[in-house]
């Protein structure tokens, strides 16, 4: 229990932060831990389920990262609508990409995020295996994430027929060296069964590079028309995107340079202003 001279406390969870006398707020980035509790970890699958609509009806604020995410606490945990403010992450700032679309004819087909049951790694290479059914000069697959226990069986299968020789683990790729690994990609694939924001969708397209994404959660919302939209369900349709995005160059450039157009709508500088407006309404909520 925080005690003394403070005004907020922010928890970067569902969760509340215990405090006697401050402003209590707390970030939802999303809801996946109620539709598929079996998939979480241990204590978020333990704790969240039970504890976060009770936590975040309390919380003087909430934040979220998506107009979708809002909606969903509205709906799911029952938090009044003028308690939750949306903030999204702000696009990044590359050394050398951005500036015009990063589309190179060799470039690999581009996986980030870890390697866990919701990003749904398994129709990614279905999908990508379709692909080389049907064509014979296809681009490398590079999946670059941390891996789970859940990803064990993917990792043995990328080491077999038909799969072996053409695809690369390459593991969690740090801040440092991720900019030449959006430089390498020809198009960036998250076939997600949900995300609360999809980070390196809006990495992949303030890069140039052109990228398809779930027609589920948060992805469509942050997306829009600057990528393709695929039900993550379909393998065809998965395997037609990349197809095209790949053998296309022409949809290639125009997605490439669509993404970066949505992606400069993505300002740290309005995040800032949001949080600023949610750390005040919280402090005179709980003064009031």
């Amino acid at each position: 229990m925080l005690a003394g001279d403070v005004d907020i406390t922010h928890s970067a969870h569902p969760l509340l932060m215990p405090a006697r006398n401050a402003a209590q707020i707390v970030t939802i980035h999303d809801l996946f831990f109620l539709a598929h509790t079996h998939d979480t970890g241990a204590e978020i699958r333990r704790d969240y389920p039970v504890l976060a609509a009770s936590h975040a009806q309390r919380a003087h604020a909430v934040i979220t990262s998506t107009q979708h995410g809002r909606s969903q606490i509205i709906e799911r945990l029952g938090v009044a609508g003028e308690r939750i403010y949306v903030c999204p992450p702000g696009a990044p700032m590359w050394r050398t990409l951005g500036h015009q679309p990063n589309v190179p004819s060799d470039g690999c087909i581009l996986f980030v995020g870890t390697l866990e049951p919701r990003k749904n790694v398994g129709a990614l290479l279905d999908a990508y295996e379709r692909l080389l059914e049907r064509r014979r000069e296809v681009p490398r697959l590079v999946l670059a994430g941390r891996g789970t226990a859940a990803a064990s069986k993917w990792l043995a299968r990328i080491h077999s027929a038909p799969l072996s020789g053409h695809v690369t683990h390459m593991g969690y790729v740090d801040e440092a060296a991720r900019e030449d690994l959006y430089r390498s990609a020809r198009v960036l694939l998250m076939p997600s069964l949900d995300e609360g924001f999809g980070l390196p969708a809006l990495e992949a397209m303030s890069a140039g590079v052109p990228v398809i994404v779930s027609s589920r959660g948060s992805l469509p919302e942050v997306v829009q028309d600057a990528g393709a939209q695929v039900d993550p369900s379909d393998i065809d349709a998965l395997a037609t995107a990349l197809e095209r995005a790949v053998f296309d160059t022409s949809w290639a450039m125009h997605a490439a340079q669509a993404g970066l157009d949505r992606a400069r709508s993505f300002t740290w500088t309005e995040s800032a202003r949001t949080l600023h407006r949610a750390y005040t309404e919280a402090v005179g909520r709980q003064r009031a």
